[in-house]
């Protein structure tokens, strides 16, 4: 009999083992792109409720489960879509043909935006918003499954939900801030290769500093008041129009305080002042070569009329 119970609990451990090694091999899964050789990894970030902003003012967020990239979309990614000869016609979308003539593609660039600071490897910089979402649409029809920016909550909740072994509450890091991030006293003024400091809990890299990123929030001065419900439930601030929306995470060129989860920075027109183009381009910002993105995959995938419809609300070219 005690032979019989030594088995069975030697076999409910193996079993319970077994489950959470298989828990933990799919919180992160790898998304191809199809006809390419390149690749990116995705961390699932569980759903929950959160109090979002700083002390005094904090308002309580509830949130569905969605993939985030563990890196800000790279270079070796963005090309392409940006330069159609690395792109072809191969794509794992079954539901619509894919061509790759048929992409509308960001315009050439008049000067080199990276300004020299890294290319392959390295984050991918100085588009717009719109850019960054133009992105996620050719992914969509390069894949079948549907990417975008993460939300202003989104991004702060999965920045917050634990650093290192540092529980996450009204969370500011202090001198380990550049175990975690470049920031201006260590990047040297530039940004850096992708994933080369410590990642948050969920294995996330660079969520702060070395590039700020786009979140798809229409900017809000009075954000945590704006947003309806309590909890406010999946909160996004639709666009209007064309300027401005919020960024988050701090750069290379920031300061030690805005390396944190709260941080929100508003998007500017002058980002553009270099630009010759009249009217200015809808792809690229000349003077924000400190601006990236990070890809959002919701666990419950929308329909492809309602793809559709979100791209028609959140791009204002």
């Amino acid at each position: 009999m005690n032979h019989l119970r030594n088995i069975l609990t030697i076999s409910a451990l193996s079993l319970f083992f077994t489950v959470k090694i298989l828990a933990q091999t799919t919180a992160v899964t790898t998304q191809e792109i199809p006809g390419s050789k390149v690749s990116f990894k995705l961390a699932l970030v569980p759903g929950g409720s959160f109090l979002m902003g700083s002390e005094p003012q904090q308002r309580n967020v509830k949130l569905d489960s969605f993939w985030m990239g563990t890196t800000e979309v790279g270079y070796d990614e963005f090309i392409i879509f940006y330069q159609k000869q690395y792109d072809s016609n191969t794509s794992a979308n079954t539901a619509k043909p894919y061509s790759a003539d048929a992409i509308s593609r960001p315009t050439p660039q008049y000067i080199d935006y990276t300004y020299g600071m890294g290319k392959s490897g390295f984050p991918a910089v100085s588009m717009t918003q719109q850019a960054a979402l133009r992105y996620c649409q050719w992914l969509y029809q390069k894949t079948g499954v549907f990417y975008r920016l993460p939300t202003e909550a989104e991004w702060e909740y999965a920045c917050r939900y634990k650093i290192g072994s540092i529980a996450v509450g009204n969370w500011q890091l202090g001198a380990e801030v550049g175990d975690y991030a470049w920031f201006y006293d260590n990047s040297y003024e530039k940004y850096h290769e992708l994933a080369q400091k410590k990642p948050n809990a969920l294995g996330l890299y660079d969520m702060l500093g070395n590039v700020a990123e786009w979140t798809l929030d229409f900017y809000d001065e009075n954000y945590l008041t704006t947003i309806q419900g309590d909890p406010a439930v999946n909160p996004w601030i639709e666009p209007t129009k064309r300027h401005s929306r919020t960024v988050k995470g701090g750069s290379y060129d920031s300061n030690a305080e805005e390396c944190s989860c709260s941080f929100r920075k508003k998007s500017e027109a002058k980002w553009q002042a270099r630009d010759p183009q009249i009217p200015k381009s809808k792809w690229w910002n000349p003077d924000s070569p400190f601006v990236g993105f990070r890809l959002v995959r919701p666990v419950k995938q929308p329909t492809a009329a309602e793809v559709e419809a979100f791209f028609a609300k959140a791009i204002k070219d």
